[in-house]
């Protein structure tokens, strides 16, 4: 048993400390069960009261319609002593029946990953963790969406990595993480490409807690008007098993920003998961994520463009899922992102005065409530309502908007 609790834990947090294709949520188990395929396939209505929050032309007011969202989705899990495959896809679009102008009609919502973990010996293990988008409606748990912009964005990760257990309390895990975004034409200077080695030491605290020191470089491309950049990390964390069904994770640190052509800072770096059972009904996780970030850097306005170099952002999310019995089943959560925009620059002059590149604000809250009705094994209905706010300093992106969804889905 002493040799077992070690090994047990390299691998449930190792996944934990580099899988942030699974999203923030994510913290990371060894899956021990198979699973064999499963299709599922729904629908949805949907009324959106404010399809153009966000992006609406100055003087548009809010425009509302219907949308029809259609999906179809696969998953299965294959395990042998030695390898784990973890697969899942959902391909979907929303149809809007009356589509404001400067939306499309139709919108996709698809994503897929793949995961691997193959098990050379009881010290060596390979990990790979892989998830592509492309859709329209951000989720902001995945840590890269924030304000909504005018068209679908694709975005891809790939996370891969090495396990070595070198004695029975110390184990390394090393890697290299690449992701990227792209959006159309009508979205200019928002896509990236990063790169990202980082070197995690890993030392076996107690048979509940891992306690882990973390390096990582990274570098990111920008286009159009972006500026590429560099960011270092070293953090200081812990991982810790409450009991069988409660985890949590933490790491903070510092974070060292240098952009080209521009203003060099350092932050803060904290990032947070909690994965709680309260009781067989009861399932709360949480997560939070603080940083300079890279995304949505460049803002447009009627003279010019400005490039913000500090763009500081706290990440949180809370959600839950009560089962009242087999049948019935109620769900909700909480997104709450406020962002910092400092070092402003001007990059572009169109008009006279050229643009402001003062300091802005921009808070978003998104919150949701549903319930889910199983009928059998087979067939299962669902009821939820979304409320998104932004409030910003920049034109055009204060908004209100809710949504209202009934969906029914069949798994086969």
């Amino acid at each position: 048993m002493k040799r077992k609790i070690p090994l047990a834990l390299f691998g449930l947090f190792a996944a934990g400390g580099t899988a942030y294709a699974q999203g923030l949520y994510f913290i990371g188990s060894d899956t021990d069960e198979p699973l064999p395929l499963k299709w599922v396939v729904g629908a949805s209505l949907i009324y959106d009261d404010n399809v153009n929050a966000g992006f609406a032309a100055p003087g548009v007011g809010e425009e509302d319609s219907f949308a029809f969202n259609p999906y179809v989705g696969l998953s299965f899990v294959t395990i042998t002593p030695q390898t784990t495959w973890d697969v899942y896809a959902r391909l979907g679009t929303i149809y809007y029946f009356d589509a404001p102008q400067g939306v499309d009609d139709f919108n996709s919502q698809s994503r897929a990953g793949i995961n691997l973990t193959h098990r050379f010996s009881e010290r060596l293990r390979f990990s790979s963790q892989n998830f592509i988008s492309y859709e329209m409606e951000p989720d902001y748990s995945y840590g890269y969406a924030s304000s909504r912009v005018n068209g679908e964005y694709f975005f891809w990760q790939s996370d891969n990595s090495i396990g070595y257990r070198w004695t029975e309390r110390v184990a390394t895990y090393t890697g290299l993480r690449l992701s990227g975004t792209e959006y159309d034409s009508s979205v200019p200077n928002n896509d990236r490409f990063t790169w990202e080695l980082y070197n995690q030491f890993r030392y076996q605290f107690s048979p509940q807690t891992v306690l882990t020191l973390d390096y990582r470089y990274g570098q990111t491309s920008g286009n159009g008007l972006a500026s590429d950049s560099t960011n270092q990390y070293l953090l200081i964390g812990a991982e810790h098993r409450f009991s069988p069904n409660t985890i949590g994770i933490v790491r903070a640190g510092a974070q060292f920003r240098d952009v080209d052509g521009g203003e060099n800072t350092n932050s803060p770096y904290l990032e947070a998961a909690f994965n709680w059972q309260a009781t067989e009904a009861l399932r709360i996780r949480s997560y939070a994520r603080y940083g300079i970030e890279d995304y949505d850097t460049v803002q447009s306005f009627p003279t010019g463009s400005v490039e913000f170099d500090d763009r500081r952002t706290l990440r949180f999310g809370v959600s839950g899922e009560y089962v009242f019995n087999p049948m019935v089943s109620m769900f909700g959560g909480l997104d709450y992102i406020p962002t910092s925009y400092q070092g402003g620059r001007v990059v572009q002059v169109t008009g006279a005065p050229p643009p402001s590149a003062a300091d802005a604000d921009e808070d978003i809250i998104n919150a949701y409530i549903g319930v889910s009705y199983r009928f059998n094994n087979f067939l299962t209905a669902s009821a939820s309502y979304n409320f998104t706010d932004s409030s910003s300093d920049f034109p055009n992106r204060d908004y209100d908007r809710n949504r209202i969804s009934l969906g029914v889905s069949a798994e086969f």
